[in-house]
């Protein structure tokens, strides 16, 4: 995990990871870093690249996908959608890599999985099923 990732979420180290929102109040710091993430998954469009991006077949990070193949699927002009990228990738939830004249994305899914680890509730020991001996 890069350390601009690790900044975007607020946490200097992998191994400060993922105190829950349930567990532990959020410091400034953390709190700053995780807003810009959740306002970069606050726009429709947006949220719908990502989804588009992630749903990619093939391999550990989801694939990846032309630019493209993207924008068809929005009747927004390939400026907006390229903004719309931008900033998904300085929030950390994506990367790009450019071959010839096109671009292709991939999803960081180091950072979603923060995401969902901050927003999961820590698991309780699971309970033994009803009617089993102890």
């Amino acid at each position: 995990m890069s350390k601009q990732e690790l900044v975007v979420l607020g946490q200097d180290t992998v191994d400060d990871c993922c105190p829950t929102l349930l567990t532990t109040p959020l410091d400034e710091e953390t709190a700053t870093g995780l807003a810009k993430v959740f306002k970069a998954l606050g726009d429709p469009v947006r949220l719908r690249l990502l989804s588009m991006i992630a749903s990619r077949d093939g391999g550990e990070n989801g694939g990846e996908i032309c630019v493209c193949d993207l924008t068809p699927a929005f009747d927004l002009s390939q400026p907006t959608i390229s903004h719309h990228l931008k900033l998904l990738k300085q929030a950390g939830l994506i990367d790009s890599e450019r071959r010839g004249t096109w671009v292709y994305y991939r999803l960081l899914p180091e950072t979603t999985d923060k995401l969902a680890a901050v927003l999961t509730r820590p698991t309780a020991p699971a309970a033994e099923p009803a009617g089993a001996a102890s």
